[in-house]
């Protein structure tokens, strides 16, 4: 039997060290990719804003309808759960259960509302989207699109990228509600006076953080759309490269969401430092 010698040290770091370079490379050039889809679907949009509105509207009701009760059930057990449960356990020790109100407008409201909101959209519409057009691109019907000289960004993925943009940013006022009606129940199974917590609620609510958290969940359903239309359209390989592009679609979204949320809260925090007092 004849045995392979290894490969010495400095090639081993030499091939690891390409492999990562072009890694590097490739994710770049996605990105780019990215960034000109929604360059070219914002000027379609822009330069005739009729004719996808009927589409984008099918699209929306088959969001809310496929949406509304898992994030209705995650945002509450979430809220009773996480931030409720375990910050009310610290705020019991203190011996001022009523204070969970004032929390729920940093967890819920500014952070785990949100950021359910985009997790359930990307999860169960960003991958129906990705799935969607990578069979289309699969049997070809984009390229057939183009040959009759219809475009198939503006036919298929505008109105894709309008509605999960518009209806993320819209249920995350559903989202905000049920996540603070979790908090609610954390706070009654404390022991906590339920108009108390209401009023150290409100007290803590401001314009800004109920804006802002609108706002930023907007910008997450346009990074959901963007990414998961980008990975649908371009995929190839088959069904086992449609696979693979909704495993990516949904990790790219993720990551992407978490970047965007991390600035966005210092950018919010910054312009309005008054909101991070609590009364």
């Amino acid at each position: 039997m004849i045995e392979v010698p290894a490969w010495p040290g400095w090639a081993q770091r030499t091939l690891r060290l390409l492999t990562g370079h072009q890694w590097l490379l490739g994710s770049l050039r996605q990105a780019g990719e990215m960034l000109m889809l929604l360059v070219e679907v914002v000027a379609s949009a822009v330069r005739r804003p009729l004719g996808y509105w009927s589409e984008s509207c099918e699209q929306m009701v088959n969001i809310l309808r496929t949406c509304w009760l898992p994030m209705v059930i995650s945002t509450v057990a979430f809220g009773f759960g996480a931030p409720g449960l375990q910050a009310g356990n610290f705020f019991l020790l203190l011996g001022t259960p009523e204070r969970l109100g004032s929390f729920f407008i940093m967890a819920s409201v500014r952070e785990f509302a949100p950021w359910i909101n985009a997790m359930v959209v990307a999860g169960v519409v960003g991958t129906a989207i990705t799935a969607d057009l990578g069979a289309r691109r699969i049997r070809e019907e984009f390229d057939a699109m183009e040959v009759l000289g219809v475009d198939p960004i503006r036919e298929i993925i505008l109105p894709r990228v309008v509605a999960v943009t518009l209806m993320t940013g819209l249920m995350d006022m559903v989202a905000l509600v049920f996540g603070v009606f979790g908090g609610w129940l954390a706070a009654l199974q404390m022991g906590a006076d339920s108009d108390t917590f209401l009023a150290n609620f409100w007290a803590n609510a401001t314009t800004p953080d109920v804006a802002g958290s609108v706002a930023k969940t907007f910008m997450f359903g346009l990074i959901i759309a963007v990414v998961c239309c980008y990975k649908g359209y371009r995929a190839g390989g088959g069904p086992i490269g449609v696979g693979r592009a909704v495993n990516q679609s949904v990790v790219i979204a993720f990551a992407a969401i978490y970047v965007c949320n991390y600035f966005f809260t210092s950018i919010l925090l910054g312009l309005n430092p008054s909101i991070s007092v609590y009364r």
